[in-house]
């Protein structure tokens, strides 16, 4: 007979819930922390939300389900006058209005800015519903408004330091090519590689008129930059590494984490680098599809 799968360890995977407290459903209403319900007008989305760019055809698959189902999922706000502000949840509350719904469950929480920013990145990244510019600019508000260091960031997402770097390089470029990677007409492999242009703009523009792969942006970029090609007998082994290190890119770039690749003749492995129990708890995530 099989051993059965052993369970996470416990104080894995709080994420949000560290931030917000553990709530359950059973609990009281009333008070703040507790499950309750709001009218849907009572309630109004933060203006500094990290997210911009929501997908019709998904928030009207929401909608659908809400419909059927009711929502499931509290939304998190905080006090605001005499109105309720979103802290997490805002496609959640733009679907019930869809749904036509009334009231909401919600948990209200006292929340100064710097929390709710943070619950928001947090809640968005962990459910990857930023895209690259999104929580690029999401890190750079923590930075320049709250004083957050990368490194501090890095951990406040569960990611590593240099991938929190690699995103705010990415606000670098030009304002059109920064809204060709919100909009997925480019990726961050795409947009990465196109950091050290000297004309970005222009490259990008080829780059989707060509429907060129992220190795090819890399392999064009770097002949603008005027460097050599390395000899013939060297252009093979070159090119395996190249795809070796394009891999591990793009893969560090979904993971948010060092990814590692080594390969030979029969075979290899990749290793996925970690620094904290929250890191390998997502990658665990990840690798199971268990929803975050």
């Amino acid at each position: 007979m099989s051993e059965p799968l052993r369970k996470r360890p416990a104080g894995l995977g709080r994420g949000l819930s560290s931030l917000l407290g553990e709530v359950a459903h059973e609990a009281p209403v009333g008070g703040s922390g507790t499950v309750q319900t709001l009218p849907v007008a009572s309630i109004e989305p933060h203006p500094d939300q990290p997210r911009r760019h929501f997908d019709e055809d998904a928030l009207a698959e929401l909608a659908e389900s809400i419909r059927l189902r009711g929502l499931i999922q509290p939304i998190v706000v905080r006090p605001n006058g005499h109105r309720y502000q979103i802290v997490a949840g805002e496609r959640r509350w733009r679907a019930a209005q869809r749904a036509q719904l009334h009231e909401v469950p919600v948990i209200i929480r006292e929340f100064d800015d710097g929390e709710t920013l943070e619950v928001a990145l947090i809640e968005n990244v962990q459910r990857q519903d930023l895209n690259a510019i999104e929580e690029a600019e999401g890190y750079k508000r923590l930075i320049d408004q709250f004083g957050h260091t990368q490194d501090a960031l890095g951990k406040l997402v569960h990611k590593s330091r240099s991938h929190v770097a690699n995103l705010l390089r990415l606000l670098e470029l030009p304002e059109r090519v920064r809204t060709s990677v919100a909009t997925g007409e480019l990726s961050m492999g795409h947009a990465r590689a196109l950091v050290p242009a000297q004309n970005p703009q222009a490259y990008a523009d080829e780059v989707v008129r060509r429907g060129l792969s992220v190795r090819d942006t890399e392999k064009l970029v770097r002949m603008g930059l005027g460097r050599k090609a390395s000899q013939p007998r060297l252009q093979y082994a070159k090119a395996a590494n190249e795809d070796i290190d394009a891999l591990q890119r793009q893969l560090g770039d979904l993971l948010g984490l060092k990814v590692t690749i080594s390969h030979g003749d029969d075979g290899g492995t990749v290793s996925l680098g970690y620094s904290t129990l929250d890191q390998l708890d997502m990658i665990c995530q990840r690798l199971s599809g268990e929803k975050i």
